[in-house]
C-alpha cells in the first residue's frame, strides 16, 4: 500500500513528508493508525505510539514512546545507543519548573543522561536534538523509526510548534524518522498556524465516510463468513441510518446480527434492530459527550443543533452569529461557552466564524432529546 512506500522511501534517505490523518469522530482514524503502525512493524522499524492530553506537556508520553521504538529498533553498537538512551533520558527529566510531576515522568533507562544535549528546557530544541539522535542511530542500522500520535490537536501549541521543527529537520536531513498523526478535521489549520512550512511538512488523508459499495462490504464481508447474508433492500435501509459512518455501521450491524432471526437478514429485522442501536448510541456514544457539558455549553450545543437544521445540514457547520441568533445573545457573549466546548473536543471550527460538531450526527441527537 502507499504507506509502505513511505516507509521504503525514508529507510532510504529519501525526502518524504510525515503523515497526518484527519476525520471527525468514529470514522476509524484510531484504528488506521494502528494498522499503519502494524505496517511499520512488519518492515521492521522501530514504533512507539501515544494519545496527546490538553494538559499534558509532550515529553513524558514521547519520551515514553520512542523509548519503546528504540528498543525494538536494536543496535550492534551497544556504545551508540546508550548514548541515545542518555539523551532521551536528558529531555525526559528536563522541563519547566512548574511542570507537574507526572509530566517529569522518566522512563526506565539504565544509561546516565547525557548533559548538554536535548536538556535546554527550550521543548523545541530539545525535540529537534533527540529525534534527530533518534533517527541517527535508525540510520546507522538501515532501519527507521515512526511515531504514532493519536489526538495530536490536543498538543499544546508550543509542543506543535516544537513537532513542526523536528520534522522538519529531520526531511532535510534526510533522517529515518517520521510523524503519523490522527486528529480532528481542524488539524491542519493548527499546524499551520504553528509553522508557516508546515504544509509542505506532512501529507494530509482525510478519513470521511464509506461510499454505498465499502458500506455494503464491510457488513456483507464479516456475515459471508458465518455464512449468513444480508438482502439488498437490508443493506439500502443500513446506509440510510448510517450515511457510511463507520462507527454507525458497527453499531447498527451488530445490533440487527443479535435480533435477526436467520439469514437472510432482512429490512424488517433492520427496521427492528434500530431503536435498541439508537438507544446504545446516545448512552454511550452520543450522551458520554452531551454529559462532558456544563449547562450553559448544552445551552450552546442544542442552539447549533437548531441552527443546523435550518440550515438543512450539519457537515458545513454552522456561523457562530447564527447560533447567538438562536439563543438571543451577542456572539462576544457566548465565547466562553464556546471556547470550552472547544477545549473539550465537542466543536470544531476551520474556518473563522463557523463552527461544528466533531461528532457525526450529534445535533440529530440532540434536536431528539428536546430541552433535556
Amino acid at each position: 500500500m502507499a504507506f509502505d512506500v513511505v516507509l521504503e522511501r525514508v529507510a532510504r534517505g529519501r525526502s518524504e513528508r510525515s503523515v497526518i490523518l484527519t476525520g471527525l469522530r468514529g470514522v476509524g482514524k484510531t484504528v488506521l493508525l494502528n494498522a499503519l503502525r502494524s505496517a511499520a512493524v512488519r518492515a521492521d522499524w522501530g514504533t512507539g505510539k501515544f494519545e496527546a492530553r490538553p494538559d499534558q506537556s509532550i515529553r513524558r508520553p514521547l519520551s515514553a514512546a520512542l523509548h519503546l521504538a528504540i528498543r525494538e529498533l536494536g543496535s550492534p553498537n551497544l556504545d551508540d545507543a546508550n548514548y541515545v538512551l542518555g539523551v532521551l533520558r536528558a529531555f525526559a527529566q528536563k522541563g519547566p519548573p512548574e511542570a507537574k510531576l507526572r509530566d517529569r515522568w522518566q522512563p526506565g533507562i539504565d544509561a546516565a543522561p547525557v548533559s548538554g544535549r536535548a536538556d535546554s528546557g527550550d521543548i523545541e530544541i530539545d525535540l529537534v536534538e533527540l529525534l534527530s539522535d533518534a533517527a541517527g542511530l535508525a540510520g546507522d542500522v538501515g532501519r527507521g523509526i515512526a511515531l504514532f500520535i493519536d489526538e495530536m490537536q490536543d498538543l499544546g501549541a508550543a509542543d506543535v510548534s516544537a513537532l513542526c521543527a523536528a520534522c522538519h529537520e529531520l526531511s532535510q536531513n534526510g533522517l529515518p524518522l517520521i510523524v503519523v498523526g490522527a486528529g480532528l478535521p481542524h488539524l491542519p489549520v493548527l499546524l499551520s498556524a504553528s509553522k508557516s512550512y508546515s504544509e509542505r511538512l506532512f501529507r494530509y488523508v482525510r478519513i470521511d465516510r464509506l461510499d454505498r459499495a465499502s458500506a455494503d462490504q464491510a457488513l456483507e464481508h464479516p456475515a459471508r463468513e458465518e455464512s449468513a447474508a444480508f438482502q439488498a433492500d437490508a443493506l439500502a435501509a443500513m446506509y440510510e441510518l448510517t450515511a457510511g459512518y463507520p462507527y454507525f455501521i458497527q453499531a447498527y450491524g451488530k445490533t440487527v446480527w443479535d435480533i435477526a432471526p436467520g439469514s437472510p437478514i432482512t429490512v424488517e429485522d433492520v427496521v427492528v434492530a434500530a431503536p435498541d442501536a439508537e438507544a446504545e448510541l446516545a448512552v454511550g456514544f452520543f450522551g458520554s459527550r452531551y454529559e462532558r457539558a456544563t449547562p450553559a455549553e448544552r445551552e450552546y450545543l442544542r442552539a447549533m443543533a437548531e441552527a443546523g437544521e435550518q440550515a438543512q445540514g450539519e457537515l458545513a457547520g454552522v456561523s457562530t452569529a447564527e447560533v447567538a441568533a438562536v439563543i438571543g445573545r451577542r456572539p462576544q457573549s457566548l465565547s466562553p461557552a464556546r471556547d470550552a466546548l472547544l477545549k473539550k473536543g465537542l466543536i470544531y471550527s476551520a474556518e473563522r466564524g463557523r463552527i461544528a460538531f466533531t461528532v457525526p450526527h450529534f445535533g440529530r441527537y440532540l434536536r431528539s432529546q428536546g430541552d433535556t
